[in-house]
């Protein structure tokens, strides 16, 4: 069985428990096949302290907020080392999506506080194109 290791940069309470209970879903679906080793980081200091200091990153997928309850910006993470085609910007903001796809992001799953199942659904669909790329 494959484990696929995915780093999520997020800070909302509700948009992780919505974003758990979904790779719990296809973690379920695929079960024997596929399980999730799930990391999160709710503040950019741990991106800079940790995550950009790693010499080489093992994450298949990074799913990536923009905003953090200290007021930063996990864009402050190293695109070009973790990988831009395995990085999927979450953002509820338009302009912070923009921003990460004129950095190179090309996966943009955009939240919506106000139907966050539905983004729920369409961020599994995009973590099922990156799992069937692998």
């Amino acid at each position: 069985m494959k484990t696929t290791r995915i780093l999520i940069l997020e800070d909302d309470l509700k948009t992780l428990s919505v974003i758990m209970g979904s790779l719990f879903s296809l973690e379920e679906e695929l079960v024997g096949k596929l399980d999730f080793a799930v990391t999160v980081f709710s503040e950019y200091t741990e991106v800079e302290n940790y995550l950009n200091k790693i010499e080489k990153p093992n994450f298949d997928i990074v799913l990536l907020d923009r905003d953090c309850k200290m007021c930063g910006s996990f864009h402050i993470l190293d695109f070009e080392k973790f990988g831009k085609d395995k990085i999927v910007s979450i953002s509820s903001t338009p302009e912070w999506n923009e921003e990460a796809k004129e950095a190179g992001i090309s996966r943009i799953v955009p939240k919506d506080y106000s139907d966050l199942e539905d983004f729920g659904k369409r961020l599994i669909e995009e973590i099922r194109n990156i799992i069937s790329e692998e």
